[in-house]
Protein backbone atom coordinates (compact mmCIF):
# COMPACT_ATOMS: atom_id res chain seq x y z
CA UNK A 1 0.00 0.00 0.00
CA UNK A 2 1.07 3.51 -0.97
CA UNK A 3 0.38 6.61 -0.15
CA UNK A 4 -0.59 8.81 -3.28
CA UNK A 5 -1.33 12.59 -3.72
CA UNK A 6 -3.51 13.00 -6.77
CA UNK A 7 -3.92 16.91 -8.16
CA UNK A 8 -6.87 17.70 -10.31
CA UNK A 9 -7.22 21.06 -12.17
CA UNK A 10 -10.12 23.37 -13.17
CA UNK A 11 -11.16 21.63 -15.69
CA UNK A 12 -10.86 18.19 -14.59
CA UNK A 13 -13.74 19.67 -11.97
CA UNK A 14 -15.20 21.93 -14.48
CA UNK A 15 -18.92 20.13 -13.77
CA UNK A 16 -21.00 17.16 -11.81
CA UNK A 17 -20.28 14.73 -14.33
CA UNK A 18 -16.32 15.45 -14.56
CA UNK A 19 -16.27 15.54 -10.82
CA UNK A 20 -17.66 11.75 -10.80
CA UNK A 21 -15.38 11.00 -12.92
CA UNK A 22 -12.72 11.87 -10.82
CA UNK A 23 -14.12 10.13 -8.10
CA UNK A 24 -14.44 7.10 -9.95
CA UNK A 25 -10.65 7.37 -11.14
CA UNK A 26 -9.92 8.18 -7.33
CA UNK A 27 -11.67 5.09 -5.69
CA UNK A 28 -9.98 2.78 -8.51
CA UNK A 29 -6.97 3.40 -6.52
CA UNK A 30 -8.28 3.54 -3.28
CA UNK A 31 -10.10 -0.35 -4.19
CA UNK A 32 -6.12 -1.25 -5.59
CA UNK A 33 -4.79 -0.46 -1.84
CA UNK A 34 -3.57 2.83 -2.22
CA UNK A 35 -3.84 5.64 0.35
CA UNK A 36 -5.53 8.40 -1.48
CA UNK A 37 -5.28 12.44 -0.92
CA UNK A 38 -6.77 14.62 -3.48
CA UNK A 39 -6.04 18.24 -4.00
CA UNK A 40 -8.55 19.89 -6.59
CA UNK A 41 -8.60 23.21 -7.95
CA UNK A 42 -11.75 25.59 -8.49
CA UNK A 43 -14.26 24.65 -10.79
CA UNK A 44 -12.97 25.80 -14.19
CA UNK A 45 -13.65 29.85 -14.66
CA UNK A 46 -14.89 29.61 -10.72
CA UNK A 47 -11.90 32.03 -9.46
CA UNK A 48 -12.30 34.53 -12.27
CA UNK A 49 -16.08 34.97 -11.60
CA UNK A 50 -15.44 35.45 -8.22
CA UNK A 51 -12.37 38.09 -8.51
CA UNK A 52 -14.75 39.65 -11.41
CA UNK A 53 -17.72 40.29 -8.86
CA UNK A 54 -14.81 41.74 -6.37
CA UNK A 55 -13.42 44.42 -9.16
CA UNK A 56 -17.14 45.55 -9.89
CA UNK A 57 -17.15 47.20 -6.64
CA UNK A 58 -13.40 47.96 -6.00
CA UNK A 59 -11.37 48.08 -9.34
CA UNK A 60 -8.14 48.48 -7.73
CA UNK A 61 -7.76 46.09 -4.30
CA UNK A 62 -4.02 47.26 -3.93
CA UNK A 63 -4.78 47.90 -0.45
CA UNK A 64 -3.43 45.21 2.29
CA UNK A 65 -6.96 45.04 3.87
CA UNK A 66 -8.05 44.64 0.23
CA UNK A 67 -6.09 42.21 -1.19
CA UNK A 68 -6.93 40.38 2.37
CA UNK A 69 -10.50 40.17 1.44
CA UNK A 70 -9.49 39.04 -1.60
CA UNK A 71 -7.85 36.07 -0.83
CA UNK A 72 -11.21 35.06 1.33
CA UNK A 73 -13.61 35.71 -1.82
CA UNK A 74 -11.09 33.65 -4.44
CA UNK A 75 -10.20 30.79 -1.83
CA UNK A 76 -14.14 29.95 -1.97
CA UNK A 77 -13.85 28.34 -5.00
CA UNK A 78 -11.96 25.47 -3.92
CA UNK A 79 -13.98 24.91 -0.92
CA UNK A 80 -16.63 23.90 -3.05
CA UNK A 81 -15.16 21.97 -5.16
CA UNK A 82 -13.95 19.64 -2.41
CA UNK A 83 -16.67 19.44 -0.51
CA UNK A 84 -18.54 18.17 -4.09
CA UNK A 85 -15.48 15.43 -4.63
CA UNK A 86 -16.27 14.57 -0.77
CA UNK A 87 -20.22 13.72 -1.72
CA UNK A 88 -19.45 12.29 -5.06
CA UNK A 89 -17.00 9.64 -2.98
CA UNK A 90 -19.09 8.94 -0.67
CA UNK A 91 -21.82 8.31 -3.37
CA UNK A 92 -19.64 5.92 -4.53
CA UNK A 93 -19.12 4.18 -1.22
CA UNK A 94 -15.67 5.26 -0.43
CA UNK A 95 -15.10 6.98 2.74
CA UNK A 96 -14.44 10.87 2.23
CA UNK A 97 -13.57 13.83 4.37
CA UNK A 98 -12.85 17.60 2.79
CA UNK A 99 -10.68 20.11 4.64
CA UNK A 100 -9.76 23.40 3.66
CA UNK A 101 -6.54 24.56 3.68
CA UNK A 102 -6.93 26.66 6.74
CA UNK A 103 -8.32 23.45 8.50
CA UNK A 104 -4.98 21.35 8.07
CA UNK A 105 -3.42 23.73 9.07
CA UNK A 106 -1.59 24.51 5.67
CA UNK A 107 0.82 27.12 7.08
CA UNK A 108 1.84 30.28 4.79
CA UNK A 109 3.52 33.97 5.44
CA UNK A 110 1.20 36.57 5.35
CA UNK A 111 1.55 37.92 1.50
CA UNK A 112 -1.63 37.94 0.42
CA UNK A 113 -2.25 36.72 -3.07
CA UNK A 114 1.00 35.37 -3.38
CA UNK A 115 1.77 33.46 0.27
CA UNK A 116 4.29 31.48 0.43
CA UNK A 117 3.93 28.03 2.42
CA UNK A 118 5.82 27.76 5.94
CA UNK A 119 4.67 24.66 7.23
CA UNK A 120 2.30 21.73 6.67
CA UNK A 121 0.68 20.19 9.72
CA UNK A 122 0.17 16.66 8.49
CA UNK A 123 -1.24 15.36 12.29
CA UNK A 124 -4.87 15.30 11.08
CA UNK A 125 -4.49 13.97 7.71
CA UNK A 126 -2.43 11.10 9.05
CA UNK A 127 -5.23 10.35 11.42
CA UNK A 128 -7.85 10.04 8.72
CA UNK A 129 -5.88 8.12 6.31
CA UNK A 130 -5.15 5.50 8.93
CA UNK A 131 -8.59 5.40 9.72
CA UNK A 132 -9.05 4.69 5.50
CA UNK A 133 -10.65 7.86 4.80
CA UNK A 134 -9.91 9.48 1.48
CA UNK A 135 -8.46 13.40 2.47
CA UNK A 136 -9.59 15.71 -0.18
CA UNK A 137 -7.48 19.28 0.75
CA UNK A 138 -8.02 22.98 -0.60
CA UNK A 139 -5.31 23.45 -3.32
CA UNK A 140 -4.26 27.19 -3.82
CA UNK A 141 -5.17 28.41 -0.16
CA UNK A 142 -3.65 28.37 3.46
CA UNK A 143 -3.74 30.48 7.04
CA UNK A 144 -1.47 33.18 8.22
CA UNK A 145 -0.33 33.35 11.94
CA UNK A 146 -2.77 36.04 12.42
CA UNK A 147 -5.72 33.19 11.31
CA UNK A 148 -5.92 35.36 7.79
CA UNK A 149 -7.11 32.53 4.59
CA UNK A 150 -4.14 33.23 1.86
CA UNK A 151 -3.98 32.37 -1.47
CA UNK A 152 -0.98 30.79 -3.08
CA UNK A 153 -1.38 32.63 -6.34
CA UNK A 154 -2.53 31.53 -9.55
CA UNK A 155 -1.54 27.96 -10.11
CA UNK A 156 -1.09 27.64 -6.57
CA UNK A 157 -3.32 24.43 -5.95
CA UNK A 158 -0.44 22.87 -8.14
CA UNK A 159 1.91 23.93 -5.34
CA UNK A 160 -0.67 22.68 -2.40
CA UNK A 161 -0.19 19.31 -4.35
CA UNK A 162 3.27 19.28 -4.37
CA UNK A 163 3.97 20.58 -0.65
CA UNK A 164 1.57 17.76 0.87
CA UNK A 165 2.73 15.17 -1.20
CA UNK A 166 6.48 16.45 0.65
CA UNK A 167 4.91 16.70 4.05
CA UNK A 168 3.35 13.26 3.65
CA UNK A 169 6.57 11.92 2.53
CA UNK A 170 4.01 10.28 -0.38
CA UNK A 171 5.39 7.72 -3.01
CA UNK A 172 4.18 9.94 -5.76
CA UNK A 173 2.58 13.27 -7.05
CA UNK A 174 0.17 12.46 -10.08
CA UNK A 175 -0.54 16.43 -11.03
CA UNK A 176 -3.42 15.46 -13.57
CA UNK A 177 -4.35 18.12 -16.41
CA UNK A 178 -6.08 18.67 -19.78
CA UNK A 179 -2.76 17.94 -21.14
CA UNK A 180 -1.20 14.18 -21.47
CA UNK A 181 2.34 15.64 -20.20
CA UNK A 182 5.18 17.92 -21.21
CA UNK A 183 5.36 18.98 -24.68
CA UNK A 184 8.22 20.09 -26.19
CA UNK A 185 6.21 23.09 -26.75
CA UNK A 186 3.27 24.59 -27.38
CA UNK A 187 1.18 22.04 -29.90
CA UNK A 188 -1.07 24.67 -30.25
CA UNK A 189 1.63 26.44 -31.68
CA UNK A 190 3.49 23.68 -33.54
CA UNK A 191 1.20 20.69 -34.19
CA UNK A 192 4.51 18.75 -34.82
CA UNK A 193 5.35 19.08 -31.48
CA UNK A 194 6.37 15.53 -29.37
CA UNK A 195 5.29 14.85 -25.24
CA UNK A 196 8.39 13.93 -23.48
CA UNK A 197 8.20 10.70 -21.23
CA UNK A 198 10.60 11.67 -18.84
CA UNK A 199 12.02 15.18 -18.20
CA UNK A 200 14.66 16.41 -15.79
CA UNK A 201 13.78 18.32 -12.94
CA UNK A 202 16.27 21.14 -14.33
CA UNK A 203 14.79 21.74 -17.04
CA UNK A 204 11.02 21.00 -15.75
CA UNK A 205 12.03 24.29 -13.55
CA UNK A 206 13.24 26.35 -16.40
CA UNK A 207 9.74 25.58 -18.81
CA UNK A 208 7.97 26.41 -15.76
CA UNK A 209 9.84 29.80 -15.46
CA UNK A 210 9.94 30.38 -18.79
CA UNK A 211 6.24 30.34 -19.46
CA UNK A 212 5.40 26.28 -19.55
CA UNK A 213 1.38 26.61 -18.12
CA UNK A 214 1.87 22.59 -17.54
CA UNK A 215 3.33 23.17 -14.03
CA UNK A 216 3.53 26.04 -11.46
CA UNK A 217 6.91 26.61 -10.77
CA UNK A 218 6.68 26.95 -7.25
CA UNK A 219 5.23 23.07 -7.32
CA UNK A 220 8.76 22.00 -9.11
CA UNK A 221 10.53 24.01 -6.81
CA UNK A 222 8.93 22.06 -3.74
CA UNK A 223 9.40 18.27 -6.45
CA UNK A 224 12.96 19.60 -6.26
CA UNK A 225 13.56 20.63 -3.05
CA UNK A 226 12.21 17.55 -1.46
CA UNK A 227 12.40 14.88 -3.95
CA UNK A 228 8.73 14.37 -4.80
CA UNK A 229 8.52 11.75 -7.42
CA UNK A 230 5.83 14.00 -9.82
CA UNK A 231 4.00 13.20 -13.08
CA UNK A 232 1.93 15.29 -15.28
CA UNK A 233 -1.11 13.28 -17.11
CA UNK A 234 -4.63 13.97 -18.20
CA UNK A 235 -7.87 13.54 -16.66
CA UNK A 236 -9.15 12.63 -19.75
CA UNK A 237 -8.34 9.00 -20.14
CA UNK A 238 -10.97 6.71 -19.24
CA UNK A 239 -11.75 6.93 -15.30
CA UNK A 240 -11.04 2.65 -15.60
CA UNK A 241 -7.92 2.74 -17.24
CA UNK A 242 -5.69 -0.25 -15.69
CA UNK A 243 -3.60 1.72 -12.49
CA UNK A 244 0.00 -0.27 -14.61
CA UNK A 245 -1.25 1.42 -17.11
CA UNK A 246 -2.44 4.94 -15.78
CA UNK A 247 0.99 5.24 -13.69
CA UNK A 248 3.65 4.55 -16.27
CA UNK A 249 1.69 7.73 -18.32
CA UNK A 250 1.99 11.25 -19.15
CA UNK A 251 5.86 12.76 -17.98
CA UNK A 252 7.86 11.83 -14.97
CA UNK A 253 9.89 14.73 -13.57
CA UNK A 254 13.36 12.89 -12.92
CA UNK A 255 15.70 13.82 -10.69
CA UNK A 256 18.89 11.41 -11.92
CA UNK A 257 20.57 12.17 -15.12
CA UNK A 258 21.12 9.83 -17.12
CA UNK A 259 22.84 9.23 -20.95
CA UNK A 260 19.92 9.72 -22.42
CA UNK A 261 19.41 12.67 -21.63
CA UNK A 262 22.45 14.42 -22.89
CA UNK A 263 21.51 13.07 -25.82
CA UNK A 264 18.70 15.20 -26.25
CA UNK A 265 20.65 19.23 -26.55
CA UNK A 266 17.14 20.96 -26.37
CA UNK A 267 14.56 19.74 -24.66
CA UNK A 268 11.93 22.28 -25.41
CA UNK A 269 11.17 25.64 -26.34
CA UNK A 270 9.12 27.65 -23.96
CA UNK A 271 7.63 31.35 -24.27
CA UNK A 272 5.59 34.03 -22.31
CA UNK A 273 4.12 36.58 -23.71
CA UNK A 274 2.84 38.02 -20.26
CA UNK A 275 6.13 40.61 -20.18
CA UNK A 276 6.54 43.86 -20.33
CA UNK A 277 9.77 45.78 -20.57
CA UNK A 278 11.02 48.61 -18.25
CA UNK A 279 14.21 50.90 -19.72
CA UNK A 280 15.45 53.74 -17.23
CA UNK A 281 17.46 56.14 -19.63
CA UNK A 282 20.43 58.46 -17.95
CA UNK A 283 21.04 56.40 -14.97
CA UNK A 284 24.06 57.26 -12.66
CA UNK A 285 27.00 54.87 -13.16
CA UNK A 286 27.82 54.24 -9.53
CA UNK A 287 28.12 51.34 -6.93
CA UNK A 288 24.57 50.70 -5.55
CA UNK A 289 22.50 51.66 -8.42
CA UNK A 290 20.93 48.15 -9.35
CA UNK A 291 19.49 48.11 -5.66
CA UNK A 292 18.50 51.55 -5.89
CA UNK A 293 15.89 50.91 -8.84
CA UNK A 294 15.23 47.30 -8.05
CA UNK A 295 15.19 47.04 -4.17
CA UNK A 296 12.21 49.26 -4.34
CA UNK A 297 10.55 47.07 -6.47
CA UNK A 298 11.30 43.78 -4.93
CA UNK A 299 9.38 45.85 -1.75
CA UNK A 300 6.25 45.97 -3.93
CA UNK A 301 6.57 42.31 -4.25
CA UNK A 302 6.93 42.64 -8.03
CA UNK A 303 9.28 40.18 -9.75
CA UNK A 304 11.69 40.95 -12.02
CA UNK A 305 12.73 38.79 -14.29
CA UNK A 306 15.50 39.77 -17.16
CA UNK A 307 17.86 42.56 -16.20
CA UNK A 308 20.47 44.06 -18.40
CA UNK A 309 22.68 47.14 -17.67
CA UNK A 310 24.41 48.72 -20.79
CA UNK A 311 28.04 50.32 -20.91
CA UNK A 312 28.94 53.48 -19.43
CA UNK A 313 28.81 56.58 -21.04
CA UNK A 314 30.31 60.06 -19.56
CA UNK A 315 29.41 58.95 -15.89
CA UNK A 316 25.68 57.14 -17.13
CA UNK A 317 23.90 54.21 -18.47
CA UNK A 318 20.88 52.63 -19.40
CA UNK A 319 19.15 50.09 -17.16
CA UNK A 320 16.13 47.71 -18.34
CA UNK A 321 14.44 44.70 -17.23
CA UNK A 322 11.26 42.52 -17.78
CA UNK A 323 8.26 42.40 -15.25
CA UNK A 324 4.92 40.51 -15.34
CA UNK A 325 2.55 42.47 -17.74
CA UNK A 326 -0.12 42.60 -15.16
CA UNK A 327 2.64 44.92 -13.29
CA UNK A 328 3.77 46.66 -15.69
CA UNK A 329 1.61 49.69 -14.91
CA UNK A 330 2.20 49.32 -11.30
CA UNK A 331 6.13 49.23 -11.79
CA UNK A 332 6.02 52.78 -14.12
CA UNK A 333 4.54 54.29 -11.42
CA UNK A 334 6.34 53.36 -8.57
CA UNK A 335 8.92 54.63 -10.80
CA UNK A 336 7.96 57.81 -11.67
CA UNK A 337 6.73 58.90 -8.51
CA UNK A 338 9.67 57.94 -6.03
CA UNK A 339 12.43 56.05 -8.07
CA UNK A 340 13.76 58.33 -10.57
CA UNK A 341 13.49 61.55 -8.45
CA UNK A 342 15.88 59.88 -6.29
CA UNK A 343 18.25 58.29 -8.11
CA UNK A 344 18.52 60.87 -10.77
CA UNK A 345 17.60 59.53 -13.79
CA UNK A 346 16.72 60.95 -17.02
CA UNK A 347 14.01 59.02 -17.83
CA UNK A 348 11.93 56.00 -17.78
CA UNK A 349 10.09 53.80 -20.94
CA UNK A 350 8.39 50.86 -20.97
CA UNK A 351 7.47 48.57 -23.75
CA UNK A 352 4.10 46.69 -22.72
CA UNK A 353 4.38 44.41 -26.58
CA UNK A 354 7.11 41.47 -25.96
CA UNK A 355 7.30 38.44 -25.03
CA UNK A 356 10.50 35.76 -24.61
CA UNK A 357 11.14 32.69 -26.24
CA UNK A 358 13.68 30.66 -24.36
CA UNK A 359 15.52 26.90 -25.38
CA UNK A 360 15.85 24.69 -22.87
CA UNK A 361 17.90 21.48 -22.24
CA UNK A 362 20.34 19.42 -19.82
CA UNK A 363 22.31 19.14 -22.67
CA UNK A 364 22.96 22.58 -23.45
CA UNK A 365 25.83 21.78 -20.37
CA UNK A 366 28.47 20.15 -22.17
CA UNK A 367 27.54 21.24 -26.27
CA UNK A 368 28.72 24.32 -27.83
CA UNK A 369 27.09 26.74 -30.11
CA UNK A 370 23.50 25.71 -28.88
CA UNK A 371 22.76 29.64 -28.46
CA UNK A 372 24.72 30.74 -31.74
CA UNK A 373 22.21 28.16 -33.57
CA UNK A 374 19.45 30.14 -31.68
CA UNK A 375 20.36 33.41 -32.72
CA UNK A 376 21.22 32.55 -36.53
CA UNK A 377 17.71 30.80 -36.72
CA UNK A 378 15.77 34.05 -35.82
CA UNK A 379 18.24 36.16 -38.04
CA UNK A 380 17.12 34.03 -40.92
CA UNK A 381 13.17 34.78 -40.06
CA UNK A 382 14.22 38.64 -39.83
CA UNK A 383 13.24 38.71 -36.43
CA UNK A 384 15.34 41.15 -33.78
CA UNK A 385 16.42 40.16 -30.43
CA UNK A 386 15.80 43.20 -27.73
CA UNK A 387 17.54 41.15 -24.47
CA UNK A 388 19.50 38.02 -24.20
CA UNK A 389 19.73 36.12 -20.87
CA UNK A 390 21.74 32.88 -20.26
CA UNK A 391 22.21 30.01 -17.67
CA UNK A 392 23.58 26.29 -18.05
CA UNK A 393 20.64 24.86 -19.49
CA UNK A 394 18.92 27.66 -21.09
CA UNK A 395 19.07 30.67 -23.67
CA UNK A 396 16.29 33.04 -23.34
CA UNK A 397 15.39 36.21 -25.49
CA UNK A 398 13.07 39.17 -25.42
CA UNK A 399 11.27 39.84 -28.96
CA UNK A 400 8.71 41.97 -30.36
CA UNK A 401 5.47 40.15 -29.50
CA UNK A 402 4.10 39.49 -32.94
CA UNK A 403 7.33 37.50 -33.66
CA UNK A 404 6.53 35.20 -30.85
CA UNK A 405 4.61 32.04 -32.78
CA UNK A 406 7.16 32.66 -35.78
CA UNK A 407 10.14 32.88 -33.38
CA UNK A 408 8.75 29.53 -31.37
CA UNK A 409 8.28 27.52 -34.58
CA UNK A 410 11.48 28.07 -36.56
CA UNK A 411 13.11 26.84 -33.37
CA UNK A 412 11.61 24.07 -32.67
CA UNK A 413 12.19 22.98 -36.17
CA UNK A 414 15.75 23.95 -35.94
CA UNK A 415 16.32 22.33 -33.23
CA UNK A 416 14.82 18.86 -34.34
CA UNK A 417 12.27 18.79 -31.40
CA UNK A 418 9.87 17.03 -33.58
CA UNK A 419 12.10 13.98 -34.47
CA UNK A 420 11.87 10.92 -31.77
CA UNK A 421 14.78 10.76 -29.61
CA UNK A 422 17.59 8.26 -30.79
CA UNK A 423 17.45 5.06 -28.82
CA UNK A 424 20.07 4.94 -25.85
Amino acid sequence: MALIVHKYGGTSMGSTERIRSVAQRVAKWVHAGHQMVVVPSAMSGETNRLLGLAKELMPNATTPEAMRELDAIAATGEQVSVGLLALALQAQGVSAVSYGGWQVPLETDSAFTKARITRIDDRRVRADLAAGRVVIITGFQGIDAEGNVTTLGRGGSDTSAVAVAAALKAAECLIYTDVDGVYTTDPRIVPEARRLSTISFEEMLEMASLGSKVLQIRSVEFAGKYRVPTRVLSSFTPHDIPIDEEAVSGTLITFEEDEKMEQAVVAGIAFNRDEAKISVIGVPDRPGIAYALLGPVAEANIDVDVIIQNVSHDGRTDFSFTVHRNDYARTMELLKAKILPAVGAADVRGDARICKVSIVGIGMKSHVGVAARMFQTLSSEGINIQMITTSEIKTSVVLDEKYMELAVRALHKAFGLEEPKAAG
